[in-house]
């Protein structure tokens, strides 16, 4: 009688874990996409990454959503002179220069970026009250709360994450090594940005801020 119920138990759970397996797995993909509703903003701002993100700007831009189109990354490791780069592209692709402005100065994270935009919007002539962020699916949960934090509520921002169908990553991101990384890592990040910048001070803080990347 036991190893009869043992071997229901078995079935059961192996037929579970095939059912809901693919759905759960989405699921966990899912919670780090956050995807706004598109609507006009006053700068879309790309997080310095790879030239997928800067080409979606540059259709967003084009189908009028935003008025200017601002880059930023100076050198780095990762992504080399990204905001430099990212203006070449865009008036390459017949944007006029006096839409696009960049920070070259040197990015260690998204906090720093978003920090590097909040400076230029504090020396516009004319207030920016509305951001369009533009950047990978997986990364957009992240970005919103770094963004939020650093620009304050009186800012609208709009998540525009990168199409699938325009990037490497995948939806379905434990059937590719590269998504499966990236939702691996971000997880990471998300918990290293709540200690470092929600709940950290002092020497603690610190310490933190040695391992600032991304």
């Amino acid at each position: 009688m036991v190893p009869t119920i043992i071997f229901i138990f078995v079935v059961l759970l192996g037929s579970f874990s095939l059912l809901f397996k693919e759905p759960i797995l989405l699921a966990f993909g899912d919670f780090l996409i956050v995807q706004d509703e598109l609507k006009p903003v006053d700068v879309i701002h790309v997080i310095a990454g790879d030239d997928d993100r800067t080409e979606y700007a540059i259709q967003l831009y084009k189908q009028g959503y935003a008025k200017y189109i601002f880059f930023t990354g100076g050198w780095c490791k990762t992504h080399g002179k990204h905001a430099e780069h990212g203006q070449q592209l865009a008036v390459s692709q017949g944007i006029e220069l006096e839409a696009i402005a960049f920070d070259d100065s040197a990015v260690t994270s998204t906090f720093s970026e978003a920090i590097r935009l909040k400076a230029w919007m504090n020396q516009r002539p004319v207030p920016i009250h509305s951001v369009m962020v533009v950047s990978d699916p997986f990364h957009m949960r992240r970005a919103r709360w770094t963004y939020r934090q650093v620009l304050g509520k009186g800012i609208d921002i709009i998540m525009a994450p990168v199409p699938f169908d325009q990037m490497p990553y995948k939806w379905q991101w434990w059937t590719d090594e590269g998504s499966k990384k990236y939702v691996k890592v971000e997880y990471t990040k998300t918990v290293y940005y709540f200690l470092r910048y929600q709940i950290s001070w002092g020497w603690i803080r610190d310490w933190l801020a040695t391992f600032d990347r991304d």
